[in-house]
């Protein structure tokens, strides 16, 4: 057998072995609502934290925030200049802002009042940029990154107050037990489009990390998901939401409404699938439904 070393490819591959068990009796019309931080929204798929979409087409990011406003849904948005973030915000998105592990916290905590005060709805830090492929500290774009303390992240959980403030990257209970300690507010569990290779798929450490979460905080999903089965396989296992980015991107350049029909039509094909299943809403997902191929 050839294995990969790529961790998309890894995880592909895991999506693919799971398999579902329909379960028909009783079973009725589903509602994908999902309820997240005092917010409603028509859909748990919501974009992931993408920047620089301008070299995918004119002012990509703000038609990918204008898809998810389409859409009624939670819309994520990656590194970008403060008015670029603004523009954002103004489309209506409910925005969550991730902000990168900058080397200087004072630029952090800069950001995360920019942030505030552009109307995020939620704001977060991607813990995994924080190194280099060659064993030192990274630098996007000239900018010097660092790796963070628990400590720090408490620091940047107080300064956001009341905006909760979520951790991406986590892909390990001792991290996810770092993130409660700190007083984060959700984690995303990711490996950053195959930032690592040989990372074990989000989904795949999805049970480890609700154990030690136990339901304090939401847990989120990000890296290969690109149909509605596969956001149900995340659903069924424990995930509160999914994000969905590189599979959008060549959609943007036909505009936000074709974005945001994909991000709808995912949706149908979650609902079909917890229709098939017996799952009534979101907060009925049952894990057994999940079964491991081993043939």
């Amino acid at each position: 057998m050839n294995y990969s070393s790529n961790s998309d490819t890894i995880t592909r591959d895991y999506f693919d072995s799971l398999l579902i068990e329909p379960r028909y009796i009783d079973s009725d019309l589903p509602s994908t609502k999902l309820e997240l931080y005092g917010q409603s929204f028509d859909t748990p798929v919501m974009t992931a934290a993408l920047s620089h979409l301008g070299n995918t087409t004119e002012n990509g990011m703000v038609l990918y925030a204008q898809a998810a406003a389409k859409a009624n849904a939670v819309h994520w948005v990656g590194m970008g200049e403060d008015k670029e973030l603004e523009e954002i915000c103004a489309t209506g998105a409910a925005t969550i802002k991730i902000i990168k592990p900058h080397a200087d916290n004072k630029e952090v905590f800069r950001k995360i009042e920019h942030a505030k005060k552009a109307g995020c709805f939620a704001l977060g830090m991607d813990i995994d940029h924080a190194f280099n492929g060659s064993g030192g500290y990274d630098n996007v774009l000239g900018l010097p990154m660092k790796s963070k303390s628990t400590e720090e992240l408490h620091d940047f959980v107080q300064a956001a107050g009341d905006t909760p403030f979520i951790v991406k990257g986590v892909l390990s209970t001792k991290d996810a037990e770092k993130c409660l300690k700190a007083g984060c507010k959700g984690i995303q569990l990711s490996h950053h489009h195959g930032i690592m290779n040989y990372a074990i798929p989000p989904l795949m450490m999805l049970s480890e990390i609700l154990q030690v979460t136990r339901g304090e905080i939401p847990i989120f999903i990000d890296c290969g998901i690109e149909s509605g089965m596969d956001v149900y396989k995340c659903l069924a296992l424990g995930a509160i939401a999914v994000s969905v980015g590189r599979h959008l991107m060549p959609l943007l350049k036909e505009g936000a409404d074709k974005t945001a029909a994909r991000i709808k039509e995912m949706t149908g094909e979650l609902a079909a699938t917890m229709a098939r299943t017996g799952i009534k809403d979101l907060k009925s997902f049952d894990p057994t439904v999940i079964h491991k191929r081993t043939f």
